[in-house]
């Protein structure tokens, strides 16, 4: 059999989409490759600092064979153990639980961490020649970037970040355990905990990162000692674990008005016109508060009412 019937035979065994034509199948993944820039929709999102974030949105059909690779291909590959974000059964509360009642939280941010992990980084990590014949890697690389880089927005790009940064996390890691200093990582998100000299540190991370192509966001390094709030992915370690005062009151304000005014009324006093997604959103809070502290009864209570209010509006 010569190389072209071999990297086809593969690719039809990946079942990446449903068709039942082995011609149409291989014709439209190396017409999607070579035309990509037509399969995303780009979106510019605001966030609540101000600045803004690009979210590149794939055609149907690419988000279809995009989701099949992370099934198909992907997930057979592990992450390493300091890997928090975009594994399952994994939570915020699992990378905030290593850094419980510490003498310093040390948080470090990747710059612009998508837009620096390059085509090849994807391809050379996740589909080089150890494990595809070389046309097929790339051309499973081609479908999962853009641009040369990894698009926020795609179902693969998680995992793949997770995979490109398995042999950083696995160095720093090992560093810290000889130091025994905690590290996790939350996506792009650093933090390491202990009795650390924060400079120290930050060198080794930066000169680790530099050799990937990613850099320290500088404007993000926060250093946090035991008298001052540990904050850790919205979650505070300074004892235990719990979310702010702050976010829960937020919350108990507004059930408060709901039970005062009634859901419509309340809505109409904070002009909000989406009921369900408001409902959904503030579900999702209390959700939050929940995964923290599962046996919360105050919030339990609250979840139990605007889970009312959701049924009601199906």
């Amino acid at each position: 059999m010569d190389k072209k019937k071999i990297n086809n035979s593969i690719l039809l065994s990946l079942n990446l989409i449903d068709y039942k034509n082995p011609q149409k199948y291989i014709k439209t993944l190396y017409s999607i490759s070579n035309n990509i820039h037509n399969h995303y929709r780009k979106h510019i999102i605001k966030k609540s600092n101000g600045k803004i974030r690009t979210i590149y949105e794939p055609s149907k059909i690419l988000k279809h064979i995009q989701r099949s690779i992370l099934h198909h291909v992907m997930e057979k590959e592990s992450v390493s153990v300091y890997a928090k974000a975009y594994v399952k059964g994994l939570s915020l509360k699992d990378n905030a639980i290593s850094h419980i009642n510490k003498p310093v939280v040390l948080k470090l941010d990747i710059k612009n961490f998508f837009d620096n992990i390059s085509f090849y980084d994807v391809y050379s990590k996740c589909f080089n020649e150890d494990k595809f014949p070389r046309s097929v890697g790339m051309l499973l690389a081609h479908l999962c970037t853009f641009d040369d880089f990894l698009p926020q927005g795609a179902p693969t790009s998680s995992y793949i970040a997770n995979l490109v940064m398995k042999d950083f996390d696995m160095e720093i890691g090992i560093l810290c355990q000889k130091q025994k200093i905690s590290y996790t990582r939350y996506s792009d998100d650093l933090t390491f905990s202990g009795d650390l000299v924060p400079g120290d540190i930050i060198n080794v991370v930066r000169k680790k990162l530099y050799k990937l192509g990613l850099e320290i966001n500088n404007k993000k390094i926060h250093i946090i000692r035991d008298y001052q709030r540990q904050v850790v992915t919205g979650v505070i370690v300074n004892d235990k674990m719990q979310v702010s005062k702050n976010y829960r009151d937020k919350i108990r304000q507004e059930i408060y008005y709901i039970n005062k005014y009634g859901l419509k009324s309340h809505l109409e006093r904070i002009n909000v016109h989406k009921e369900s997604e408001y409902l959904n959103k503030l579900y999702g809070r209390i959700l939050f508060v929940l995964q923290i502290n599962n046996n919360d009864k105050e919030f339990l209570k609250y979840k139990e009412l605007v889970s009312e209010f959701i049924c009601a509006k199906i």
